[in-house]
């Protein structure tokens, strides 16, 4: 089946409730909130590189937008 990038987005967003671009965000800071719990010994730009983000300023501006403190102080 063939889906042009606004139709894919679309059904995307029917299927999961979000974008698809939102999603991928979301399922990184899943990922950066159990390396924060576990990972004490990783530093926040380690934290944001095996999340996905591209620096430690990106991951922190998404972090907070989406759980609301930053990641140093949740962990």
């Amino acid at each position: 089946m063939h889906l042009s990038p606004y139709h894919f987005a679309r059904q995307f967003r029917t299927s999961t409730g979000l974008p698809p671009h939102q999603y991928v965000i979301t399922r990184r800071i899943e990922r950066a909130k159990e390396l924060l719990r576990d990972g004490k010994d990783l530093s926040l730009a380690q934290v944001a590189a095996r999340s996905g983000f591209w620096d430690q300023g990106h991951f922190t501006r998404h972090f907070k937008r989406l759980v609301g403190v930053t990641p140093k102080r949740f962990r």
